[in-house]
């Protein structure tokens, strides 16, 4: 029987729809028998899986979660110290948690080691703070998490030997508080401060030590600053050094420091305006005590030579006027605050030669050839002074020096009155120097020698010159702030014959009353 064409050319049709419409491979499938026996077997696999391993599985995608958000805890309890707590919340308990639901974890037992090493450390730094209950309790801890035997010795060990000293430790405590209660707080092995050094030594973190020394330095650095205010240099300066000896960073330090700096510039300052009085000793021991303080100050250093060189220059003074008590005494102090050997056997050798002249001017009935022979020597060092270039200075040693021993001597001498001309220039020049050098003590010392040599009408104009000069380096160091060298400038201004009518004499009176009213 043959088919009908219209027949077949519609089946070749819907075949094709079926290939467009992307479902021929059921028609295939529905062809084709092995399909269903591969589907039977796939079948039979994907039970036996969910069978073997379905509750694992489903467990791993329950647990995983949960186990991460207890790690992350245990690493945040860590972190902030909380190595076990009762309430669950430390780390020991979050990571023994993590092990629980997931045994081989091993980020949860990577966290319990270092919860262990943790304590361990905590045991350390409260032994060190003398807090024993805290590190027995820590220590227990390390243990029970398996911390390595050696560790775990080393700081059992420790906490044993702090449990024997307990007793010791608590004993110096008692003494330390009861001396800083006291207000002994330094001096002696039995006062504050030592006592809780010795604790410290042994606890070097215990919190009541700490406590107390911070206290006991509190107090001692208020004692040095009352000090300071009261002008103790050595008292404050003493207890500044104490301070720093047991806590270079104690927080009242800075201040108790400046405080003392302050009273040591103004001990520079007295020193200063003792010298300008001529006060020698008292311009000498402020300088002194600066430098006993700060040995490197410059302006003390600067001082205490000047005292020097006026005490020697006193001296000299004195055994030409044959006062020869205050000489020593002069000398004496001129030793006391650090003159050279150079400088004192010159002096003394000066005091000698005037002891000598004075000899033979008070000798009854003094042969004429001891006498002559004393001019002499005199006027022969006046020589050997003047070659060396020693005209004023060293005291005791100078041609000016022998010069007035020889007055002294015989006044009316020719040669001692052509020494005395031939000094007149040398005078005259050391006050020139000295005045371009800014100098004015020292120019006016040179004056003072000129005019006991001779009296003319130069000396006047030197005199004016040097009052002038005495003025500008007044209107100077007022500008800087230093009043009392402003206010000695008027006065050696007046001494030297400035009259106060002059226009510069006003300018600085006037400047000096502005910054301090006469009272």
């Amino acid at each position: 029987m043959s088919r009908h064409p219209d027949h077949e050319d519609a089946a070749h049709a819907a075949l094709r729809r079926v290939r467009r419409e992307g479902r021929w491979w059921w028609v295939q499938a529905w062809q084709s028998r092995r399909i269903w026996r591969w589907a039977l077997l796939v079948a039979v696999v994907v039970f036996v899986l969910l069978v073997a391993f379905g509750r694992p599985l489903a467990n791993w995608f329950w647990n995983e979660p949960q186990v991460e958000q207890l790690l992350d805890r245990g690493d945040r309890a860590l972190a902030a110290g909380r190595l076990s707590a009762a309430d669950g919340s430390g780390a020991r308990e979050w990571y023994q948690a993590a092990l629980a639901l997931d045994s081989d974890r091993p980020q949860a037992r990577a966290g319990l080691a270092r919860t262990a090493r943790a304590a361990l450390r905590q045991a350390g730094a409260a032994l060190d703070a003398g807090d024993l209950a805290t590190a027995q309790r820590a220590l227990a801890l390390a243990r029970e998490l398996q911390v390595p035997q050696r560790d775990y010795d080393a700081v059992a060990r420790r906490l044993r030997e702090h449990q024997q000293d307990g007793a010791g430790i608590g004993a110096l405590l008692g003494r330390a508080e009861s001396a800083l209660q006291a207000q002994r707080l330094d001096g002696s092995d039995d006062s504050a401060l030592p006592l809780f050094q010795q604790v410290l030594v042994r606890a070097p973190n215990h919190l009541r030590a700490l406590e107390g020394r911070e206290d006991a330095l509190s107090d001692l650095l208020q004692q040095a600053r009352d000090a300071a205010a009261q002008g103790d240099v050595a008292g404050a300066a003493s207890r500044v050094q104490r301070a720093r000896a047991f806590d270079a960073g104690h927080v009242d330090l800075p201040a108790s420091e400046a405080a003392l700096n302050a009273t040591l510039e103004a001990r520079v300052r007295d020193g200063q305006q003792l010298l300008r009085r001529q006060r020698w000793q008292a311009a000498g021991d402020a300088f002194q005590s600066v430098l006993a303080v700060r040995p490197d100050d410059a302006a003390a250093q600067q001082g205490r030579q000047q005292v020097v060189e006026a005490l020697l220059a006193s001296a000299a003074r004195q055994a030409a006027d044959f006062r020869f008590d205050l000489a020593g005494q002069a000398l004496d102090a001129a030793q006391g605050f650090g003159a050279s050997e150079r400088q004192l056997a010159a002096s003394r050798q000066g005091v000698a030669q005037a002891r000598q002249a004075e000899r033979a001017l008070t000798a009854p009935a003094t042969p004429h050839r001891r006498r002559e022979q004393a001019l002499r020597d005199l006027l022969a060092r006046f020589e050997d002074a003047q070659a060396r270039g020693d005209m004023l200075s060293p005291p005791g040693s100078s041609a000016y020096d022998a010069l007035r021993e020889a007055q002294a001597l015989a006044p009316q001498d020719a040669r001692v009155r052509a020494a005395a001309q031939r000094m007149l220039p040398a005078t005259q020049q050391c006050v020139d120097d000295r005045l371009r050098e800014n100098r004015v003590q020292a120019a006016g010392a040179c004056l003072e020698a000129w005019q006991a040599l001779s009296r003319s009408g130069s000396q006047a104009d030197a005199g004016l010159r040097l009052g002038q000069r005495w003025l500008a380096i007044g209107s100077e160091r007022l500008g800087r702030g230093d009043v009392a060298f402003a206010r000695e400038a008027l006065r050696q201004a007046a001494r030297w014959g400035v009259p106060p009518t002059a226009a510069e004499y006003q300018t600085l009176q006037q400047r000096l009353g502005d910054v301090e009213p006469v009272r």
